[in-house]
């Protein structure tokens, strides 16, 4: 019988880990729950990976790298920052929308990380620091404007936006008030840019 390489138990671990958490929350995902779900044995598990703990600190990465799929910008051609900002968010609520389980198991990876693991929820926040600063500064530069607050603020201005987003949507899904709040975000954090040539 052929063995299953590393990489790909670890992909189907991680998979699973994350169904787990987004079908029954995490105090559920125990590691025979996990293996279950992956139609493993045990120990392909500690084949794959030393513990639970290590499980996750990778399964929080890999769902920050989804993240910020989601949100980068991928066609900046003729458009203006508020075009790139509102783009961005809209793109965010579209991957909120079309799977609020894995963003309630999202939720729950961070609140223990901040239990169990601070550097962890330390390193996802800046993480997603670094990507919406990438973000905000192609669109800077695309659009030929210029922040008039510190790059960072605006970044965890945005952050902090999304994160009451995810929250929120997920509480009531009111499409059309998300909406509403993602158009308002975007005028608010372009409110803090200026045209570079306008300001010289």
């Amino acid at each position: 019988m052929a063995r299953t390489p590393v990489d790909e138990r670890r992909r189907a671990l991680l998979a699973a880990t994350l169904r787990v958490v987004a079908s029954r929350g995490l105090a559920a995902a125990s590691t025979r729950a996990i293996v279950a779900e992956a139609d493993m044995s045990l120990a392909s598990f500690h084949y794959a990976f030393d513990s639970r703990d290590e499980l996750l600190e990778v399964l929080i990465g890999e769902v920050v790298a989804l993240e910020e799929r989601a949100i980068a910008p991928t066609d900046v051609e003729g458009k203006s920052l508020h075009d790139l900002v509102y783009e961005g968010l809209r793109g965010y609520l579209r991957h909120l929308q079309a799977d609020p389980p894995h963003e309630l198991a999202m939720l729950e990876l961070t609140q223990y990380a901040l239990r169990e693991k601070t550097d962890l929820a330390r390193e996802q926040y800046a993480a997603y620091t670094r990507l919406v600063t990438q973000a905000l500064d192609i669109g800077a530069q695309a659009t030929g404007a210029h922040w008039l607050v510190p790059l960072p603020t605006v970044a965890r201005l945005l952050i902090t936006l999304t994160d009451g987003l995810t929250l929120t949507w997920l509480v009531d899904r009111d499409d059309e008030l998300a909406e509403s709040v993602i158009a308002a975000a975007a005028r608010a954090v372009v409110a803090l840019a200026a045209d570079t040539d306008a300001t010289g």
